[in-house]
């Protein structure tokens, strides 16, 4: 599969180790995370769910140690509407957002609990997916230029700069999701 993570990134997580994985995947999935958690407020029915993503996201920020139920909290996830096969194509706004948001995480779950450098660039994958479609359709977003640059600032290993970025990223994000929603 042709991933757009860089390849430089690509090999820096395959070098790096656990940690440097760890750090990166919770890192990416931070700026994902208000997709989620935004996009998906107030759906009867889904404040399990909206929970169960926060503290999963939470979590992973224990990039020192890999989540001891990783493979569990996969398994709850893949229970999400989002990851479940339907015959019709995802074509909303927020559906399509919001299943970026999930698969990011699936696969940072998987990461940080395997150490698996191959399932960190698929989380990358999924975040600059997501936000290569945002730029196509909101002018002059330059989202997936700034998801690229903040995946290679996550290889640094600064935890405390690195969560400030991607949280406002993330803000952003949303901001132009909802923009989108609006139309």
């Amino acid at each position: 599969m042709e991933t757009l993570v860089e390849e430089a990134v690509a090999e820096a997580l395959r070098d790096g180790g656990g940690e440097v994985i760890r750090l990166y995947v919770s890192a990416c999935t931070e700026r994902m995370a208000p997709l989620f958690v935004g996009l998906r407020a107030g759906t009867p029915g889904r404040e399990a769910d909206l929970d169960f993503y926060a503290e999963s996201v939470r979590e992973l920020w224990h990039a020192d140690r890999p989540l001891a139920d990783a493979a569990e909290r996969v398994r709850l996830l893949e229970r999400f509407p989002e990851l479940q096969p339907d015959e019709d194509e995802i074509t909303d706004v927020a559906d399509t957002y919001a299943f970026f948001a999930v698969l990011c995480l699936r696969y940072a779950l998987l990461a940080h609990g395997s150490g698996s450098a191959d399932d960190a660039v698929s989380c990358g994958h999924a975040a600059l997916a997501s936000m290569g479609m945002l730029d196509q359709n909101v002018v002059g977003a330059g989202l997936l230029a700034e998801e690229q640059r903040l995946q290679s600032l996550s290889l640094s290993g600064d935890a405390s700069g690195l969560w400030n970025a991607s949280v406002a990223a993330g803000r952003e994000r949303f901001r132009a999701v909802l923009g989108r929603l609006r139309r």
